[in-house]
């Protein structure tokens, strides 16, 4: 794709290798040369094996589990390259993780996500691309520019090619008030009809049903998320969208794949035909289920890296 590309170079650390040599072959250039390690007390290292001054360096590393070690295996990178005088550096970040702490949800809470934010800028990024922040204000904790992917147009295309003609037959699900925003755009763009789970959460991770708003009854119904983390919210919701609302057969879909906890047992257990998820995260091979259907994430990155090497708006991506 980058046919000019002798000055832009392309590293990875350990939390994606797959996704990173994807973008890589996308944009048609050799992945870099580093070495990441961990030494016996736990301290990460870093080795950088090519040179790097002068160049338009991007940086693949997503923040999921273990989070803290690939959140420092990024900003140790980043380190390295700061300092073998990389021309800019970009994170890009498939999966940012610290997300959910984006404001005190009670006293003496702290926001992580603007922790975050501030070590990511300090170690020597320029600019971070990621996709789906859970919290689109994120954008503003960086002093630094930040490149928002969407992922909702790729899994609406993927629903529209299965289900054509969805306008008659099928319903758009937000599983809670959180994500009406993104469940409504994704229904515009799959010209469909919504419908929001109202639910209460008790404790964190735990949450149950109180009421359906919208009509469900006989009808397709398609959950969706930014993420999915132990699963409740999305197994109470498919669980309440038959029994309670009358669907004829319940899908979900979600960008981020965090799958902690009983997120695999509830899967297994729950009416869902189908669970649509894009690879930001590496999915291990004992979490992966005959109903889970994963996207490729690698090609809207790649097109998101040229733009910012070209200086032209990533925008027109989504065009």
């Amino acid at each position: 794709m980058i046919s000019h590309g002798k000055n832009i170079q392309i590293f990875t650390a350990n939390s994606h290798k797959e996704l990173a040599n994807k973008i890589a072959d996308d944009l048609h250039l050799p992945l870099s040369e580093s070495i990441v390690q961990t030494f016996s007390d736990g301290e990460i290292s870093v080795s950088l094996c090519e040179s790097v001054r002068g160049r338009d360096v991007f940086v693949i590393q997503s923040t999921s589990y273990p989070v803290n070690d690939n959140l420092m295996e990024l900003l140790i990178m980043i380190d390295a390259l700061k300092r073998a005088s990389a021309g800019r550096i970009t994170a890009v970040i498939p999966y940012f993780g610290y997300a959910r702490q984006d404001r005190k949800a009670k006293a003496r809470d702290p926001i992580s996500a603007k922790l975050v934010a501030n070590l990511i800028t300090t170690a020597g990024a320029d600019r971070v691309l990621t996709m789906d922040l859970h919290a689109p204000q994120i954008q503003g904790f960086f002093d630094i520019p930040v490149d928002n992917l969407q992922g909702a147009p790729l899994l609406a295309k993927y629903f529209c090619q299965k289900f054509p003609n969805m306008s008659e037959d099928t319903v758009v699900v937000s599983p809670d008030l959180g994500s009406v925003s993104r469940s409504r755009a994704f229904a515009q763009r799959c010209n469909t009809s919504l419908a929001v789970i109202d639910k209460r959460r008790a404790r964190a991770n735990v949450s149950e049903v109180c009421n359906i708003i919208g009509d469900v009854r006989g009808k397709r119904a398609i959950l969706v998320d930014d993420m999915i983390d132990t699963a409740g919210t999305i197994c109470n919701a498919a669980k309440a969208l038959i029994e309670i609302g009358g669907a004829v057969e319940v899908y979900a879909c979600a960008t981020h794949a965090v799958l902690s906890g009983p997120a695999i047992e509830r899967f297994q257990a729950s009416p869902l035909k189908e669970v649509v998820l894009l690879d930001t995260i590496e999915l291990p091979a004992e979490k992966k289920l005959d109903k889970f259907t994963l996207l490729s994430t690698a090609d809207i990155f790649a097109k998101a890296i040229t733009c910012i090497y070209d200086d032209s708006p990533i925008s027109t991506i989504f065009d």
